[in-house]
């Protein structure tokens, strides 16, 4: 009747705790030859990050590209490189970068551990096995992937996360001062993720006391930093984050992040801006919403992307139509059992359209 899902077990937040990274792996690491992965988003190749890696002997500094979403093919290949760097699995893997890259991480600690691609497993408790120990280390704040059990995949078929108990981090560490330096229009559209995370799950019929106490915490901290100046705004915009993916634990997210999806699985579209573009759509659903998001649009002087689906054929917008409706736990959240009849195929086609 109720869901008992598992939450992160261990957290350490601060400035500065970036540097106890190494004392938290060193108990993890059983015997002199014990090797550890750091999947590094590759934007800090050879930047001042990397140089601050506790990296020891027999360590594999695995460097990920996220221009694109990730993609099932890419967590194959991602997996067969580690297996053949060493006969035995490795103690750890530790995620470094923003959502992408976390997501990498989670879903290739999952598949060192279970057979077959990774695309054998997008849906719900479908990973049989637990994952290898797994660290994030957010340098971006917004998407909740520190906290969350999914990890968002495009596959050949379909975008869909790997949702499981195993997908979970063992451990998180959030360090505010990681995320000195992010471009504003990135800064601004992963945080709008966390915002629109808490505008779907407050307004949602899955709503719980659970879910709201997170989500109204987080939905005060995104005003904070996106409608007012504070000096700490990132240490806010942080742990905005997390209580943003609480809050969706135990609920879930709606109608912008099933559109989101058609949106990247066609056009790559990036999952924060992707966000943006279709919930800047939606005020039909979530008027005020949109509102308040169009005046964070202002202050910062962000310019939404227009008419990316203009040029699109008729088949490429029937594929975006079928990856969003496809997810039926969110509209159900959205509207309720009869979601079918509230969003209906041609209505799907026409948001498309106005994108």
């Amino acid at each position: 009747m109720y869901r008992n899902f598992k939450i992160v077990p261990n957290i350490i937040f601060g400035r500065g705790s970036f540097n106890q990274l190494g004392d938290v792996l060193r108990s993890k690491r059983p015997t002199p030859d014990s090797t550890m992965v750091f999947v590094l988003d590759d934007v800090f190749v050879g930047k001042e990050l990397e140089q601050r890696l506790p990296l020891e002997k027999g360590d594999l500094l695995l460097p990920v590209n996220v221009d694109d979403e990730p993609k099932t093919s890419y967590i194959d290949q991602l997996v067969a490189q580690i297996r053949a760097t060493s006969p035995r699995l490795p103690d750890g893997i530790i995620g470094l970068g923003g959502g992408s890259a976390m997501d990498i991480a989670k879903a290739v600690s999952l598949m060192l551990t279970n057979p077959g691609s990774a695309a054998d497993y997008q849906g719900w408790d479908l990973i049989k096995n637990p994952a290898v120990y797994h660290v994030a280390v957010p340098t971006l704040a917004g998407t909740g992937a520190e906290i969350s059990r999914t990890t968002v995949l495009t596959g050949p078929e379909k975008k869909l996360g790997i949702n499981s108990d195993y997908t979970l981090f063992d451990q998180i560490l959030l360090d505010p001062e990681l995320l000195a330096g992010v471009p504003k229009d990135q800064w601004f559209y992963t945080g709008m993720d966390c915002y629109i995370h808490d505008v779907e799950s407050l307004e949602g019929t899955y709503l719980n006391e659970f879910s709201r106490a997170y989500g109204e915490k987080s939905l005060d901290l995104c005003r904070q930093v996106y409608l007012e100046d504070h000096a700490d705004k990132d240490d806010k915009l942080m742990m905005a984050s997390y209580f943003g993916g609480m809050s969706i634990a135990y609920s879930q997210v709606g109608a912008c992040h099933a559109l989101s999806y058609g949106l990247s699985f066609v056009l790559g579209t990036h999952h924060g801006i992707g966000c943006c573009i279709a919930f800047d759509q939606l005020e039909e659903i979530y008027p005020q919403g949109v509102r308040e998001f169009r005046a964070m649009m202002a202050r910062h002087e962000i310019h939404l992307p227009r008419n990316l689906t203009r040029d699109l054929d008729d088949q490429a917008l029937e594929t975006m139509a079928t990856v969003a409706l496809g997810l039926a736990p969110l509209w159900e959240n959205c509207f309720g059992a009869n979601w079918r009849e509230v969003m209906t195929r041609e209505r799907a086609l026409d948001l498309f359209r106005r994108m």
